[in-house]
């Protein structure tokens, strides 16, 4: 169960987490604003709710059964709005964040911020910390490529995402970048998890490649638990025995997640199908199925991309596919952020 409780004194605090213990429960709470949220493991009875409601100090107790508390549809009905400067995400409008798997040089991000955001893109990638299946692929230009991301992001006025891979990088790649993307590689890499929730950054979460979607959410949960609601999941492919594509698209991930939880669901088709060729189609199923927007991969010049090529549209491309999602966006009563407009505006 999730005990909420209103700005209550060190003493009220104390009090119910005694009881809970008491009771053979275990119990963790964090500060939200105001408020001192509780979560508490084990088995209670409906009335023992009704007795920590009387409590001092208690707004309200919720009883969740799922094994994700704060991320579950039981602890929020309505849908979480995620916020990365003026972008928002799980509101009426459809985010796009394009641009290339990994920042390979300035003049090369440039050129691709100018065409994505021409485009109608909301926000820009670029990865600086690439952790390759191969140790001999390019593995990223490291702190150089974030300060690059920044300064490209600030010149065409997009804010930009990248990924962080060890616990010990979180603040380095905070202080460049607007949100803190988790690789599939790492979802499932506690530590991190941790570490991004304290960065107080948006955090753009993608599923890993072998996991179930109850454990996609249970990794979400370890970064509310540490007080950031502010996630973003991405559904990327999950590893099956189809060989055709790099990864199996599971666009049943995007109406299940939805259902579940109240967190914003993104989807990322170049991962997702390995293939350029594949990217369009995928990406307007994607938004059929519901998802609230698409991680793109972009580059001025795909055959020669230091990282996932294969995978990469290019500028016209890209230009087409943005023309056909506004198109669908629109039948599906939602809409694209054109340039010049406000996300504000758009969900609103």
């Amino acid at each position: 169960m999730i005990i909420l409780m209103n700005a209550p004194t060190e003493e009220e605090l104390t009090y119910v987490l005694e009881k809970l213990r008491q009771q053979g429960l275990s119990a963790q709470f964090f500060q939200q604003g105001k408020h001192t949220i509780i979560s508490a493991v084990g088995n209670s009875r409906n009335d023992d709710l009704d007795k920590y409601e009387k409590m001092a100090g208690v707004e309200r107790v919720i009883p969740i059964l799922t094994p994700f508390k704060l991320v579950s549809r039981e602890f929020r009905r309505q849908n979480t709005l995620v916020q990365v400067g003026n972008v928002i995400f799980g509101g009426k409008a459809v985010q796009i964040i394009a641009g290339p798997c990994a920042v390979e040089s300035y003049e090369q991000l440039l050129e691709t911020a100018v065409v994505v955001k021409s485009a109608g893109a909301a926000m820009l990638r670029g990865g600086s910390y690439k952790p390759r299946t191969s140790p001999y692929s390019f593995q990223g230009l490291e702190q150089e490529g974030l300060k690059i991301l920044q300064s490209v992001g600030q010149t065409v006025g997009l804010p930009v995402v990248s990924e962080v891979t060890d616990p010990r990088m979180v603040q380095v790649v905070a202080e460049y970048a607007d949100m803190l993307q988790i690789g599939a590689r790492n979802m499932q890499n506690f530590a991190l998890l941790k570490e991004v929730a304290s960065a107080k950054k948006p955090i753009l979460l993608k599923r890993g490649i072998s996991a179930t979607i109850e454990e996609w959410l249970m990794a979400a949960e370890y970064i509310a638990i540490g007080g950031n609601s502010q996630i973003v999941l991405c559904e990327r492919g999950i590893r099956t025995f189809e060989p055709s594509t790099r990864n199996t698209l599971d666009l049943n991930a995007v109406p299940v997640a939805k259902q579940l939880c109240h967190l914003p669901v993104i989807v990322d088709p170049s991962h997702g199908t390995g293939h350029w060729h594949l990217v369009s189609p995928m990406s307007k199923a994607a938004l059929a199925a519901g998802a609230d927007g698409l991680i793109i991969e972009v580059h001025p010049h795909p055959d020669e991309a230091l990282s996932d090529g294969a995978q990469s549209l290019n500028p016209a491309n890209f230009l087409q596919l943005m023309r056909e999602l506004e198109v669908l966006a629109g039948a599906l009563g939602r809409s694209m952020v054109k340039e010049g407009e406000t996300n504000y505006e758009r969900n609103s």
